[in-house]
């Protein structure tokens, strides 16, 4: 039996129910108005076949049961033959049968069952015209070839659109698949990007704050003028990491780049940082300048304010120098102090107790633009910071949304 019926849509289905009554009725009809011999058995019998017929469908399910199937047939078959001995009209219902076999049964039973209906109608027709001709086995024949090229080409084309369908549904799948891994790789993207502002802006300003208010705790007993000084830059510096609080809220350009140039956000940024803490800094400007995208400028900026927290938090330094070049196809930014130094290869890993995120947001952030940063430091030979952006086909040169904070302010520890 065949295990896996392909399905017939309803309209054919019921195509071949009427073909069959129509077939044995007709039967029927003939033998009863040409008044031949055994017109009533011919009727009882082609009735009997429609009940038979009929009921399985109704009862058996042999779309359902290979076994029922087989049985179902059988009988059906034993009653067209029963009908074939009486008249030979019955010969014309071999063809809805041939149908009946192929999608009922396996592909070499269902063969099998067409190939002796089809010699069964030859012979029996051949019988009652008492003589046999080539005629007689041509109809039979090339029904029985039509239904198998019908019922094959159907499976085929059932198949392939199976096949399509499992291939639309994979597709669909994929492609939700996709969405959630681009939805999932855009919240990891923008948890590293909050992160990374966050400790660029809000924990280098507290840092600072902080700072400066031990400087005023230790100056208050002997220096009270000293004291007040300090707590006037903690709050000036308070003022502007507010400020970059409501702009990292509001996702708007860090507020030291709006309505001016990122050189003068330097050189503001150099003066800041000299009249908060006890460091010369120095500001150069290097070729000719040349429009840079938001992305860019506060992205510099930002890794200007890390490596200049830094220098105040860690380095010792009496005086640092920021450069800014122009050249032909990238921007360059230089960052070097004359502090202490340390061991680039001895850091420790970020971790948030001890901090050490700022050189790994600094790299992120050049590396988002197509840029490489370097970093070369030894013990008592001060720290450079080196980072070069291409002018076009970065990454992303779109701006970034994320605060900053006056990156004079401190950081958690020496990248």
């Amino acid at each position: 039996m065949n295990p896996s019926r392909t399905p017939t849509p309803p309209a054919l289905d019921w195509s071949l129910h009427l073909l069959v009554v129509g077939l044995l009725a007709l039967a029927a009809a003939r033998a009863v108005a040409d008044g031949r011999p055994h017109a009533g058995a011919t009727v009882a019998v082609a009735a009997a076949c429609a009940l038979a017929y009929a009921a399985g469908p109704a009862l058996l399910a042999p779309r359902r049961s290979p076994s029922a199937a087989g049985w179902w047939l059988a009988g059906v078959g034993l009653g067209w033959l029963a009908l074939l001995a009486l008249t030979p009209d019955a010969a014309w219902s071999a063809f809805p049968l041939y149908f009946l076999q192929l999608h009922l049964l396996s592909r070499r039973f269902g063969l099998a069952a067409v190939a002796g209906t089809a010699l069964a109608a030859v012979v029996g027709f051949a019988a009652h015209q008492r003589e046999f001709g080539l005629a007689m086995a041509v109809g039979p024949a090339l029904g029985a070839a039509v239904a198998v090229a019908v019922v094959w080409g159907y499976e085929a084309l059932y198949r392939e659109s199976e096949a399509r369908r499992r291939l639309i549904e994979e597709l669909t799948a994929t492609r939700a698949d996709l969405a959630a891994a681009q939805h999932t790789a855009g919240v990891l993207a923008e948890r590293d990007r909050l992160a990374r502002e966050i400790h660029d802006t809000l924990a280098q300003g507290l840092a600072s704050v902080q700072l400066l208010l031990r400087a005023a705790e230790r100056a208050l007993p002997d220096a009270p003028e000293q004291a007040a000084g300090h707590i006037d830059r903690a709050r000036r510096a308070a003022v502007d990491n507010l400020a970059e609080a409501r702009s990292f809220v509001a996702a708007l350009a860090p507020p030291a780049l709006e309505g001016t140039t990122l050189a003068d956000a330097l050189e503001r940024l150099c003066a800041t940082t000299a009249d908060r803490h006890r460091l010369a800094a120095r500001f150069h400007r290097a070729g000719t300048p040349v429009p840079l995208a938001t992305g860019h400028e506060a992205a510099l900026l930002r890794i200007a304010q890390s490596a200049l927290a830094n220098t105040v938090l860690h380095a010792e330094a009496a005086g640092v120098e920021i450069t800014l070049g122009y050249l032909d196809d990238r921007v360059t930014l230089d960052i070097v102090d004359d502090g202490r130094g340390f061991d680039p290869a001895g850091l420790p890993a970020p971790d948030p107790d001890n901090g050490g995120f700022g050189l790994a947001a600094m790299r992120a952030r050049v590396r988002a633009l197509g840029g490489t940063l370097t970093v070369e430091s030894a013990p008592g030979r001060g720290t450079a910071v080196a980072a070069r952006v291409p002018l076009a086909g970065s990454p992303d040169t779109g701006p970034d949304t994320g605060p900053a904070t006056d990156p004079a302010t401190g950081n958690e520890a020496r990248p």
